[in-house]
């Protein structure tokens, strides 16, 4: 099969805690339900789930979503490693993309879906993001950032696509349930491309706008 890799990385900071974390998990919940029922877009994908604090850990091993009965829940507390999440993912990655090569699959560039609604607390994260995107093995990264994110530190992240709340009115929990929409909307319209396109290749489908969400321009090299 073509497989199309995506990881999730959420923060899990002391910041998230209440109505945030409890909006990514019920958003979690409709994601596994409408990918998993959705057998095209299930047999394309693989979803992995990585939350980060103080630590980074793998909650949610890459799997064909339709193979699980549900994806676990986020919690919160602690700081915000930026550099543990960067780490993390790098070595899933290598480890995924190996395992399903070994299988007989034809993998595409790993999709990582990054938000964060605060600030880095560790000064050193970008050594860390450097060695994941000069690996071979880099993914596609679109950062969302919400709460008190800043812009310049989400385009730092995003080699792809980066968004930023737009109304600081609107509540963390809301932009999260329109952050999460259009990560559902962008795996299944992703996966559809991949199995239209057959051996042709395929465009990965990510919004040019997000409601309640600011485009950031990224830097040209």
């Amino acid at each position: 099969m073509q497989i199309l890799p995506f990881y999730l990385l959420c923060d899990e900071s002391g910041s998230m805690a209440g109505d945030s974390v409890d909006a990514l998990n019920t958003a979690l919940v409709e994601l596994h339900t409408e990918i998993s029922t959705n057998p095209t877009v299930a047999d394309k994908t693989r979803f992995s789930l990585i939350g980060f604090s103080t630590d980074a850990q793998v909650l949610q091993p890459l799997a064909d979503l339709s193979d699980i009965d549900e994806v676990p829940a986020l919690s919160a507390g602690g700081l915000t490693s930026f550099g543990n999440a960067f780490r993390t993912l790098l070595r899933c990655i290598e480890t995924d993309v190996a395992a399903l090569k070994a299988e007989g699959h034809e993998v595409y560039r790993p999709v990582a879906f990054f938000m964060s609604d605060g600030i880095p607390t560790d000064d050193d994260w970008p050594q860390a993001y450097k060695e994941l995107t000069e690996s071979r093995f880099c993914p596609k990264i679109i950062a969302f950032g919400v709460g008190d994110a800043e812009k310049s530190t989400i385009a730092q992240v995003a080699n792809f696509r980066a968004f930023i709340q737009q109304d600081q009115s609107v509540s963390p929990a809301a932009a999260l349930r329109e952050f999460a929409s259009s990560l559902t909307r962008s795996i299944v319209r992703s996966a559809t491309t991949i199995s239209s396109a057959g051996d042709t290749g395929f465009s990965l489908v990510v919004e040019e706008n997000v409601t309640g969400f600011e485009t950031v321009s990224l830097d040209k090299l």
